[in-house]
């Protein structure tokens, strides 16, 4: 798979801020604590960011530096109202299908099977309604007021431009396939999202470029997009190098406790802390679970097709429902992402899954005839019942954990980041 390039400057793998970076605006208080957060995705860096900004000694770290896996690809989309779990009632009748159809939007192949099934398991079981309503009142107070912060942090770490507020619009083929999807409609509604019902004309009013297949659509007037989240999440990790905190590349193996706190060993060195957060996404468990810390934790393995210059064919976040697709206007062209791929952090893309993206875009958006394209696959960390884990590890003292966010990391990063700081720098 290509993947776009990107200008992001560079990681040294000491702590040494970019050249391109400002002087550090203050110091750490000699008594604050010494944090560590590994993973610097957009969760990862506004933790980071967070931490710095009320006075701890922090230092970030990832392998490759900031924003180079779902940072980098995701569909830019701040989401709010996402608060219908992907294994919604039913969901059992749908395994079949994932396991046979290599075009299902939800995809878990055959072979990866074995591999998946504790997590499957759990999927499945998860799927009741009275889980689900709880999965929904969780991410319904996690995701509170993300729009809004994103808007906030957007203008000041000196990115203003990258942050826009048109709405979400959810194209169906017809209104009956929008009947059929009431139930995520009324969870929305018993959570206190508001949104309008919109017929073909009101769809032409809004995004007059999409093909004449789809005739009903909801429309989410509130929501946000960001237009190049990984520029985004270079500008929030810049903001925290200038504002006192280390950047390093190190490739972190395992973590041990001991009565001076973490010690963190990684490929280039060791580091100490008295607190570490872990924040990196699918790959968290390869830390996590050498201390016992146990969570059915997969990759939902996401796509994206990026067509170069044609920004303009959408003016906001589209999704088209009946591909489980977001369509979304980006800097440097239209942004194509969706599916859900349950297959491991190993194997490598699968590129039917992107031209399936491209095939569907093409026919249903107007302008990209003559578009080049170019591919991406990242790994989404997502928990059987979508609620991400936020919040200090079960008997281990110092141990944090932000992980399994799923498709909403970038929407609750910075509702996550608040948790964080607000427990950790409480004790």
């Amino acid at each position: 798979m290509r993947r776009d390039g990107a200008d992001a400057c560079p990681v040294v793998d000491k702590a040494v801020p970019c050249d391109a970076m400002t002087a550090p605006t203050s110091s750490p208080h000699p008594s604050a604590p010494r944090i560590a957060v590994i993973g610097a995705g957009i969760v990862g860096s506004c933790i980071a960011l967070m931490l710095r900004k009320r006075g701890a000694t922090v230092t970030l770290i990832d392998r490759e530096g900031p924003a180079t896996g779902c940072s980098y690809g995701n569909s830019g989309a701040i989401s709010v109202s996402s608060i219908a779990p992907l294994a919604m009632p039913g969901v059992l009748a749908s395994v079949p299908k994932m396991l046979a159809d290599p075009d299902s939007p939800l995809r878990l192949p055959l072979s990866y099977l074995p591999a998946a099934m504790p997590w499957l398991a759990r999927f499945v079981l998860s799927a009741t309604p009275e889980r689900v309503e709880r999965a929904a009142a969780a991410l319904t107070a996690l995701h509170a007021g993300a729009v809004d912060k994103h808007k906030a942090l957007a203008h000041e770490i000196g990115v203003p431009e990258l942050f826009i507020r048109r709405g979400h619009l959810h194209l169906y083929p017809s209104a009956a396939a929008l009947q059929a999807d009431s139930a995520a409609w009324q969870l929305r509604q018993r959570f206190g999202f508001r949104f309008d019902k919109l017929d073909r004309a009101g769809i032409d009013a809004l995004e007059p470029g999409v093909a004449a297949r789809y005739h009903a659509a909801i429309y989410l007037a509130d929501h946000g997009t960001i237009l190049n989240p990984a520029r985004y999440t270079r500008a929030v990790a810049d903001a925290f190098v200038s504002r006192g905190g280390q950047l390093v590349r190190d490739d972190i193996q395992r973590m041990t406790a001991g009565a001076g706190g973490w010690t963190l060993h990684g490929v280039n060195g060791t580091h100490a802390a008295d607190h570490v957060v872990v924040a990196a996404g699918a790959w968290s468990r390869q830390l996590l679970d050498p201390l016992g810390v146990r969570l059915q934790l997969e990759s939902q393995r996401g796509y994206h097709v990026q067509f170069t210059g044609t920004r303009d064919v959408v003016s906001r976040t589209v999704v088209l429902t009946d591909h489980k697709i977001f369509v979304t206007p980006m800097e440097e062209g239209l942004r194509v992402g969706g599916t859900v791929e349950i297959a491991g952090l190993k194997r490598p893309p699968d590129p039917r899954r992107a031209a399936i993206l491209e095939g569907i875009a093409r026919q249903t958006f107007r302008g990209l005839e003559h578009s080049a394209a170019t591919t991406w696959m990242g790994h989404r960390p997502c928990m059987p019942d979508s609620v991400p884990v936020v919040g200090q590890a079960d008997g281990h003292q110092g141990l944090w954990l932000a992980v399994g966010h799923g498709h909403l990391g970038l929407t609750d990063s910075i509702p996550t980041a608040e948790r964080i700081a607000d427990a950790l720098l409480a004790q």
